[in-house]
């Protein structure tokens, strides 16, 4: 135990490192919150279905050689998330079907852009990193944590600002309008915090596995917790733990970061699951 303590102090003399628990810190925090709006709701599909969009950008973003990628990433994203909300509402384009073309388009395509046009000798690291997030929160740079910790304010004001909103349209989207709540715009509202969360949360988990991190502390939460307040508040201690905890495991015993962070999430859930079955919910 003594020498895991030594490891670990050892590593946390390094910038990168600090880096790395900052933004998660920060990412998991965002994901939280709208995850449990986005389970209420059965929107999970659409943060799914946006990873893949994102991937698909960041190989475009690679393509043209952008140093900040985020700048070609998050409005692509944001625009698809739109869009996304729009087509669900055509009964003449089932939303769950775009979702799927969107997914499998994405990848297919942000998978060929790389396999074609990249530069690189390892094409193959690449791509794992960006799906699985393997060591891209490893090596940010100092601006990169600056764009993070300045979208994660973002999401963190919009969200405490549009709280009352966002849980009015969370339970009963139809009451809300009968009052005079303009659902329209909420709704647009949280897909465009979604986009914003999945944009940033790739460096962390990659691009397959942010929907994880956004879904997983949810669904443990709901399963103690039948209040909205206190599911969120309990939603974000278990994101924010799993992540830590993910990611000195990472550094530790190294294994790729993302994957642990989800596998930790995981047991939770699975403690959560037994707990809620003790108390019979």
């Amino acid at each position: 135990m003594s020498e895991v303590i030594i490891k670990l102090q050892y590593y946390l003399q390094y910038p990168f490192v600090i880096y790395a628990l900052i933004v998660g810190t920060l990412i998991a925090l965002c994901s939280s919150l709208l995850g449990v709006t986005l389970v209420l709701k059965r929107f999970s599909f659409i943060g799914d279905g946006l990873s893949h969009v994102a991937f698909g950008a960041m190989a475009i973003a690679t393509l043209m050689d952008q140093i900040d990628k985020t700048i070609i990433i998050m409005p692509v994203t944001i625009i698809t998330a739109v869009l996304l909300l729009r087509t669900g509402q055509n009964t003449k384009i089932k939303g769950d079907a775009m979702v799927a073309m969107l997914s499998v388009g994405a990848l297919a395509v942000g998978y060929m852009i790389m396999n074609v046009f990249s530069t690189s000798a390892n094409v193959s690291g690449d791509v794992c990193t960006t799906l699985f997030g393997s060591t891209s929160i490893l090596t940010l740079s100092s601006s990169e944590v600056w764009v993070c910790i300045f979208f994660s304010i973002v999401v963190l004001i919009l969200f405490a600002v549009y709280y009352n909103k966002i849980f009015a349209v969370t339970f009963d989207e139809n009451f809300a309008k009968a009052t005079g709540v303009k659902t329209d715009r909420y709704n647009l509202l949280i897909a465009v915090i979604i986009a914003m969360i999945i944009v940033i949360g790739m460096n962390l988990v990659g691009s397959l596995l942010i929907s994880a991190l956004i879904i997983f502390p949810a669904l443990s939460a709901m399963r103690i917790f039948n209040n909205f307040k206190s599911v969120v508040i309990f939603s974000g201690i278990i994101s924010v733990f799993c992540a830590v905890f993910g990611m000195l495991v990472s550094i530790l015993f190294s294994t790729p970061v993302g994957s642990t962070i989800v596998i930790a999430d995981i047991i939770v859930f699975a403690a959560c699951y037994i707990i809620g079955m003790i108390k019979g919910e």
